[in-house]
């Protein structure tokens, strides 16, 4: 029926077009009526679907005015076409902005409540895609989508440890937005401890969060994505600490390096499916970072033999660039696997201002 509907639409412009006419436009069907089933509309974001939406029922409503009084006739094939491709209508077109790198394209973010995912949340709406911000803080869900509107981004509550609330999310991400094309998964914890400290509770809870909640994301995404059949990306966050020894980090440490190897494997089995998996290690992101609010900063400065405050110095001066990494850096290290390095899998970006004990060869 597509096929049929798309040469019909060549047939169309083939017929109208004139000298001057402005080069065919997209030839896929915007609306769809399913006997029995409903309306469906698809374009190149939610506005435009939207809208197009509304106006399409509102043209129902003028056919069912017309067949009120006598019939519904519709407008010639040559005039639709000097409508559809008039001129000036054109040369608004030639106006628009350039798509963006992640226009049509659908995310959906893990921990964006806040910190280092709300970053990378709200990069990714900016470079053009559909966003859904999930974690288990409704406030925060509220706070980090209040100035989006439901054409860019939803928020859905979602516990990564728990199938069923992921399959939820991504369930209410395709109705939102009809599908996913990206899983970015940045909901994370850390406690720092020696291991004679380290409690089982503690353990659980980290690999739960970090490992366990990785592996049913990326479940949940294969099922989702082997029906699209389109391709995909998933971006982990890590950590330095997956990469290299530090001490009272045990629990931290392991689950992180877990989630590395994970990631390795994902990409060598999704890869016949065009599916990407890489991960980028952040570093010392105490700025604007949740993970750093409370014991974790005290694990670490006790660590260390510093204060708390003296921390985002600390580990500033312990990399080779001397920066103070931010989640808006975490955040353009997954935009740079999204929409720049379109052939890489399997790989690791060290979003840390440079720590030689991590580098990866």
């Amino acid at each position: 029926a597509f096929a049929a509907y798309r040469q019909e639409y060549l047939d169309y412009y083939n017929t109208c077009k004139k000298d001057n006419s402005p080069a065919v436009r997209d030839a896929n069907p915007v609306i769809i009526i399913y006997p029995g089933v409903g309306m469906f509309s698809f374009a190149k974001n939610k506005q435009t679907t939207r809208v197009a939406n509304e106006f399409y029922i509102n043209a129902i409503n003028v056919m069912r005015g017309a067949e009120a009084i006598t019939a519904y006739t519709s407008l010639p094939r040559q005039e639709a076409f000097d409508i559809e491709y008039w001129l000036l209508e054109e040369a608004k077109l030639q106006r628009m902005p350039k798509e963006q790198p992640l226009s049509r394209k659908v995310a959906l973010v893990t921990g964006s409540g806040g910190g280092i995912g709300r970053a990378i949340a709200d990069k990714l709406i900016a470079e053009g895609a559909n966003v859904v911000f999930t974690d288990i803080s409704d406030d925060f869900l509220k706070e980090a989508t209040s100035a989006y509107n439901t054409d860019q981004a939803i928020a859905v509550n979602c516990n990564v440890t728990s199938k069923e609330s992921i399959d939820n999310a991504m369930h209410k991400a395709s109705l939102q937005f009809g599908g996913v094309d990206i899983i970015v998964h940045s909901a994370g914890l850390a406690i720092s401890k020696p291991i004679t400290e380290t409690t089982e509770k503690d353990w659980d809870l980290l690999q739960n969060v970090l490992v366990k909640g990785q592996f049913l994301l990326g479940k949940s995404f294969a099922t989702v994505f082997r029906k699209q059949n389109l391709g995909g990306s998933i971006v982990n966050i890590a950590s330095k600490n997956g990469l290299v020894a530090g001490p009272n980090n045990v629990g931290y440490g392991a689950a992180k390096a877990a989630q590395l190897h994970m990631s390795r494997l994902l990409a060598a089995e999704f890869a016949p499916d065009d599916v990407r998996v890489n991960t980028v290690n952040p570093d010392g992101v105490i700025v604007g970072s949740k993970i750093w609010e409370g014991a974790w900063a005290e694990g670490r400065a006790k660590a260390y033999g510093i204060s708390v405050e003296e921390l985002p110095a600390f580990y500033a001066k312990r990399n080779l660039l001397n920066k103070i990494i931010t989640p808006k850096d975490i955040a353009n290290g997954v935009f740079s696997f999204l929409a720049i390095l379109d052939k890489s899998t399997g790989n690791i970006i060290n979003v840390d201002g440079g720590i030689a004990n991590a580098f990866v060869r």
